[in-house]
């Protein structure tokens, strides 16, 4: 029965991108989409409330400058929601999971999102908005959880038949010195 299960050979980041995946996918698409709905009204819902009290109070931008503001706001977001959307479609695919080439789309979406994550928390300080703040700090550290499991896991060590009945690799051989 394990043998034919999709989640046969998974390492910790993977189980880990995925849950961290399914969380951000649906979560950060819905926030962008409210934001490209409304823009206005979408900058200023609770998610987003940090970075539309920085604009209007250090940016001072026009309107139409803060719609264009949250609108980059709703691209970064579903930026990373893609990379992790990415990791999902590739993470199902067996031939790519064993090489771990899902490694490149998890870690841009783990880069991206904590950096969004980390100025939003710092924006959110800034201005007292304690719920904002527990979000944000909140989504970094399950960012930042996820990046270091990827970094402590140790990569893994299957051997494959070409590998196995290949003679040893000879190191640099010693010299006898001339005396």
């Amino acid at each position: 029965m394990i043998k034919d299960c999709v989640i046969r050979n998974w390492r910790l980041s993977c189980v880990n991108g995925v849950l961290l995946a399914l969380y951000f996918v649906p979560a950060w698409t819905i926030i962008a989409f409210q934001i490209m709905v409304s823009p206005i009204q979408g900058l200023f819902a609770r998610p987003n409330i940090a970075v539309a009290l920085f604009i209007s109070d250090y940016l001072q931008l026009s309107g139409i400058e803060t719609v264009r503001a949250a609108w980059l706001l709703a691209l970064a977001r579903l930026t990373v929601a893609g990379f992790f959307a990415m990791f999902l479609v590739l993470i199902l695919v067996p031939r790519v999971r064993k090489v771990a080439g899902y490694v490149e789309a998890l870690s841009i979406g783990l880069a991206f999102g904590s950096m969004l994550a980390f100025f939003s928390m710092i924006m959110a300080a800034k201005f007292g908005e304690p719920q904002a703040l527990r979000l944000h700090a909140t989504e970094l550290l399950m960012l930042l959880g996820t990046a270091i499991v990827m970094l402590v896991e140790k990569p893994s060590t299957q051997a494959s038949p070409s590998s196995a009945s290949a003679p040893p690799k000879m190191g640099p051989t010693a010299t006898p010195q001339q005396a």
